[in-house]
């Protein structure tokens, strides 16, 4: 293999010994084809080389230049940047500078080091610093992004459990969620649901509450929880602030029912929840922006009154029941569909009591009458709405109109405003 060296000098020997410009057109051509096979180089390059001159030129090898701050100085300043929290340049060099600190140091045997890094430590500068602690900053990204995640004690008490470590068949187990209904921005205050479903009979109750707050969560759990026909054992949700709370993990201890949470960010180990902010929330509402306390009103009235009895009663879910893998392909098998109401009446886990109270409330209902009056809430809840952004727009149009007729006056000289 020759290096660049070489094939400049065979170049050289080409054209000098072998004459290679006195040659023919043909002549030349297989020259060529000898160079660029022995050498395996672009032909276009090699010409552009001859005609350039370029093969003439030798290149020197540069010395290497000594490097001031050298590994003893890098050793060091990893040391220091470690002692005083992993600052930037900026700050670091502060520290470095500072009389008579890193004496102090050596002299705890906290850095070892000589007097001539020691003196190099005192001149060097941030953008230095920034340079030779590249690498090492590297380095702890890739530790930090590795690490074990520190979780608060709180997140330790809360056990973790995956969707098939759930109990599916005791009434109870119930998984809850926040859906948000910010529209387009997350900006201040905003109506979120507070969405339940159980996860045996698949029975939900929501509740809509004003933000995020963990005494507001508490308070939308408390009024759900008073709607289910059975007593909660358990609730699971996800990881967010709103429910992994001191307050709500307080709340749940006095009332006497467990508390676990999902896996973060694995949303199907809330799965069942999860499927129900779509059918139950996000379907009726839509995605639009509800932040007063009409719109509040209005959609807790159709949680409370309608929207709940046509879900629970009338409407059948299908559970799975099993998961085969054969081949390359996922077997389900699910069971008959039937509606919460069914599934908890068929449950021995509650008294004959609450199932007299059960039938007495599916006896007395219409579904075809729920089912309009749930589209006439949405369309009182859609009036709210269109209300609400057109004394929004109104407002707006008064701030702004002043500015625009300014500007009408001053450049053209009239008071009307353009169509």
């Amino acid at each position: 293999m020759m290096d660049m060296q070489a094939k400049n000098q065979y170049l050289l020997t080409l054209i000098q010994e072998r004459g290679y410009h006195l040659r023919t057109k043909k002549e030349k051509t297989g020259l060529l084809n000898e160079y660029c096979e022995n050498t395996s180089q672009n032909r276009n390059y090699v010409i552009r080389k001859i005609n350039t001159g370029a093969y003439l030129k030798t290149r020197t090898q540069r010395k290497k230049k000594k490097e001031y701050y050298d590994g003893y100085v890098r050793e060091a300043l990893v040391k220091l940047w470690g002692i005083f929290d992993y600052p930037c340049g900026q700050r670091l060099e502060a520290s470095l500078k500072e009389v008579g600190l890193i004496e102090r140091l050596r002299r705890f045997k906290e850095l070892n080091c000589s007097d001539e890094v020691a003196m190099k430590l005192k001149k060097i500068d941030s953008s230095t610093i920034d340079e030779k602690l590249k690498h090492q900053k590297e380095v702890e990204h890739l530790k930090r992004k590795y690490h074990q995640k520190r979780s608060p004690l709180l997140y330790q008490k809360i056990p973790v459990k995956l969707s098939n470590e759930q109990d599916r068949n005791g009434l109870g187990n119930i998984q809850t969620d926040l859906v948000e209904h910010c529209g387009q921005s997350a900006r201040g205050e905003y109506l979120c649901t507070i969405s339940n479903t159980d996860i045996a009979s698949g029975w939900w109750e929501g509740e809509a509450i004003i933000g995020r707050g963990q005494i507001a969560t508490q308070q939308g759990l408390e009024r759900a929880r008073k709607r289910f026909p059975f007593v909660w054992r358990e609730i699971h949700s996800d990881n967010g602030v709103e429910f992994i709370n001191a307050h709500l993990f307080r709340y749940t201890q006095q009332q006497g029912f467990a508390f676990s949470r999902s896996r973060p960010n694995k949303k199907n180990d809330n799965c069942l929840v999860e499927q129900k902010n779509w059918t139950h929330v996000k379907k009726y509402l839509g995605y639009h922006r509800y932040d007063t306390s009409s719109e509040l009103n209005a959609i807790n009235s159709l949680y409370q009154n309608e929207l709940r009895l046509y879900k629970n009663f009338f409407q059948p879910i299908i559970k799975l029941v099993s998961k085969e893998k054969i081949g390359g392909h996922l077997r389900r098998r699910y069971d008959f569909p039937k509606t919460p109401y069914q599934r908890t009446m068929e449950s021995n886990q509650i008294d004959e009591k609450k199932k007299r109270e059960l039938k007495t409330i599916y006896e007395s209902l219409n579904p075809a009458e729920l089912k309009r009056r749930i589209d006439q809430k949405l369309n009182l809840l859609y009036k709210v709405y269109q209300k609400k952004n057109h004394s929004q727009k109104v407002e707006i149009e008064k701030k702004i109109k002043p500015s625009i007729l300014t500007f009408y006056i001053r450049e053209r000289g009239k008071v009307h405003l353009p169509s």
